[in-house]
């Protein structure tokens, strides 16, 4: 896929700082010295974390160079690294890594999760949001979409890029055999957008990406258009033309014992 935007992903940069804030509010850290910010994105998180700790040493981690060019611009007093997320090692251990809607594109988190909190310093903590919205209107039609003639071979493997949840059970219990005490909760924000086209926007930055980097530009107008349709019927529309987007969201913070 091409890079991230990071001007489309911040459209809604209230939206999508929301749930970081109420992550970050349940991390029971009074001053860590070392913090991770996994999948960092352009900085919102970290400028979170940065208000929370000020005097610890945070670094955002981040895969894409255009996100981590964002991230720099808007906080240049912090450091920011590009890295493979899926096999980034600490050097050092960090007390805290905290992951704000970054994890749900890495796959086995049978082996991932315990991975990240076996990094942490005793008595550290991980903090994980991951959106749980792959059977929400919004992402079914995604896939129904892709499987529509004009689509179906270009776009056969579009919906891999995103990993399926565990249950909370699952979470629980590998975190809780790699030495955590776990708390898990789930949240749905109801964001009011401006019509179905807003949900197109919103998702274009993320969910949609995988479905639209193997489409052409006319192919990907084509796509959109259908998608846009499907929407219209699957949300109705308020008096005033808003749309009430339900985002379901998973939350858990580890801390290793």
């Amino acid at each position: 896929m091409a890079d991230w935007d990071a001007g489309q992903y911040l459209k809604f940069a209230d939206e999508r700082t929301r749930p970081a804030a109420d992550l970050l509010a349940r991390v029971p850290l009074a001053a860590p010295a070392r913090v991770v910010d996994l999948g960092c994105g352009p900085g919102n998180s970290t400028a979170l974390l940065a208000a929370r700790f000020p005097a610890a040493a945070i670094t955002g981690l981040d895969s894409s160079t255009a996100m981590l060019e964002e991230a720099r611009r808007t906080l240049p007093g912090l450091t920011f690294v590009e890295a493979d997320l899926a096999a980034w090692a600490p050097d050092g251990s960090p007390d805290l890594i905290f992951a704000n809607a970054v994890l749900q594109w890495l796959p086995d988190h049978a082996a991932l999760l315990p991975r990240l909190a076996g990094f942490l310093a005793p008595g550290g903590c991980l903090a994980v949001q991951m959106p749980d919205n792959l059977d929400e209107p919004s992402h079914r039609l995604m896939r129904e979409v892709a499987q529509e003639a004009p689509f179906r071979a270009a776009l056969s493997g579009a919906a891999g890029a995103r990993t399926t949840l565990g249950t909370v059970q699952d979470y629980d219990a590998w975190l809780s055999r790699a030495g955590c005490t776990v708390e898990l909760w789930r949240t749905t924000y109801v964001h009011p957008l401006a019509g179905h086209r807003g949900i197109v926007e919103w998702v274009r930055a993320t969910g949609l990406r995988p479905f639209l980097a193997p489409l052409s530009p006319e192919q990907q107008a084509d796509y959109l258009a259908r998608y846009e349709a499907a929407l219209a019927q699957a949300y109705p529309a308020q008096a005033d033309g808003r749309v009430l987007l339900p985002f379901p969201r998973l939350f858990m913070v580890a801390r290793r014992v």
